[in-house]
C-alpha cells in the first residue's frame, strides 16, 4: 500500500509541477481533460468492455468560463496529496467540506455543492489515471456479502485482521469502497451471485443459500458501487469464480447487469479495473414471468421506463444479441415490469429452494 501511495503521490506532484512550469513560462496554465460522453466511448467486441476514446478538452486558468473548474480540480489534487501523505481517507462528503472555502478577496466559494467537488474528482481521475479509491477518497459503504470465504483486511491502526464472511450474522460483511488491499486467504465457493436489492440479499442470507449452493452472495441497493464492482472482478479474475447477476425484469435491472459486464459510460476509463465481461444474467426474464405465473404482479411502466428500453436496447453490446432483443420487445409488449420480490408470492423461500437452483442447474441465464 505504501508503494502505491508513493506512486500516486508522485503523479499528483508531477501534475502540479506541470501547471507551475506553464505559469513560469508566461503561458496560460491549462489541463487536458478527457471527454466523458457517449460520443467518446467505444465498445470492443474483442474485450467485451467499454473504453474511453481520445477526445479531450483544454481547461485554462485565465478563462472566465474555465477558471472555477480549474481551481476545483487543483484543490482536489492538493487534498488527495495530503491524504496520501498521512495515509488517511475521507468520504466524498468530507472531501467537499475539506475544499469548501471562500477565495481570498472575493465572495466566491471554491465549491457550492458536492456535485462540483465530485466532478472535479472525476476529472482528476481522468487527468492522472489514478482512481478515486487510490486517492483515498471513498463513497459511502453500500453493500453486504456472505459466503465461505476468509479474507485478510487492514483493521484499526493498520493492524491486519482475518474476517470470515460466513460468520458475519444477518447483516453480512459491509463492503468498503477500497477493496484492493483485501487478500483472499480461503475461498470455498463455486460462483458469485450479485443482486440489486438488499432485501433479496437478506432473504437469501437468512436461508443460508451461500452455504447450500456453495456460493458467495453480494448486494448493493440498485447500481453496484465501484468497490463492489472491483470486488466482483477480483473474485472473477483471481479466484476464477463465475459471476451471475440477479435483478428485476425492467430496463433498469438490465442496465445494472450491463454496467457490471461491460463497464459504464461515465467510468469507461476504468473498465479494465471494474468490468466483468464473462458475467451472466440470472435475473427475471419474460419466460420466468410466464413460467412462474407472475403476470398478475406486473407494475405498469411510465413514459420514462419505455424511453429507457429504447435507449439501452440500442447499446452496441445489446443490439446484436437476439435473445436480449427478444426480452426488450416482450417487455414493451407487457408495458410493465416485474420485481424479483414477486417470487415470494410462490413461497417465502421459493427463490432459494426453487428459482435459483432450477435456473442454475438448467444453465438458464443470458450472456
Amino acid at each position: 500500500m505504501a508503494e502505491k501511495n508513493t506512486e500516486s503521490k508522485k503523479k499528483l506532484v508531477d501534475f502540479g509541477k506541470g501547471l507551475v512550469k506553464q505559469a513560469e513560462k508566461g503561458e496560460n496554465p491549462a489541463m487536458d481533460v478527457p471527454i466523458r460522453t457517449l460520443s467518446n466511448v467505444n465498445y470492443s467486441q474483442k474485450t467485451g468492455m467499454l473504453s474511453l476514446g481520445i477526445k479531450s478538452s483544454k481547461r485554462f486558468f485565465f478563462n472566465v468560463a474555465h477558471v472555477r473548474k480549474f481551481v476545483q480540480t487543483a484543490e482536489v489534487a492538493a487534498l488527495a496529496k495530503e491524504l496520501l501523505t498521512v495515509d488517511k481517507s475521507l468520504s466524498l462528503r468530507q472531501a467537499f467540506y475539506a475544499i469548501r472555502r471562500t477565495i481570498a478577496g472575493t465572495n466566491i466559494d471554491i465549491v457550492d455543492d458536492q456535485v462540483e467537488s465530485n466532478k472535479a474528482l472525476e476529472d482528476l481521475e481522468l487527468i492522472t489515471d489514478i482512481s478515486r479509491e487510490q486517492l483515498h477518497i471513498n463513497a459511502n459503504k453500500l453493500g453486504s456479502i456472505a459466503g465461505n470465504v476468509i479474507i485478510k483486511d487492514k483493521g484499526i491502526g493498520g493492524k491486519e485482521i482475518l474476517i470470515d464472511w460466513s460468520k458475519q450474522g444477518s447483516g453480512g460483511w459491509s463492503i468498503p469502497s477500497r477493496v484492493e488491499h483485501l487478500e483472499f486467504k480461503k475461498v470455498d465457493a463455486k460462483f458469485v451471485i450479485y443482486m440489486e436489492k438488499a432485501a433479496m440479499w437478506e432473504r437469501l442470507n437468512e436461508d443460508e443459500i451461500w452455504d447450500k449452493l456453495n456460493c458467495i452472495i453480494i448486494s448493493s441497493q440498485g447500481q453496484a458501487t465501484r468497490g463492489i464492482r472491483r470486488l466482483l472482478q477480483r473474485l472473477n479474475t483471481e479466484e476464477k469464480l463465475p459471476i451471475y447477476i440477479l435483478t428485476d425484469f425492467d430496463p433498469w435491472g438490465f442496465y445494472i447487469y450491463s454496467v457490471i459486464k461491460t463497464g459504464s459510460i461515465s467510468l469507461a476509463h476504468a473498465s479494465e479495473r471494474l468490468a466483468v465481461p464473462s458475467a451472466r444474467f440470472l435475473g427475471l426474464t419474460a419466460d420466468d414471468i410466464e413460467k412462474y405465473a407472475l403476470k398478475k404482479h406486473i407494475i405498469r411502466f411510465k413514459d420514462v421506463d419505455l424511453k429507457r428500453i429504447d435507449e439501452i436496447s440500442k447499446y452496441a453490446w445489446f443490439k446484436d444479441k437476439k435473445e436480449w432483443q427478444k426480452q426488450f420487445e416482450l417487455m414493451k409488449q407487457m408495458k410493465g415490469k416485474v420485481e424479483l420480490d414477486a417470487l415470494v408470492s410462490r413461497g417465502i423461500s421459493f427463490v432459494s429452494e426453487k428459482y435459483l437452483p432450477e435456473k442454475l442447474k438448467a444453465k438458464d441465464f443470458l450472456d
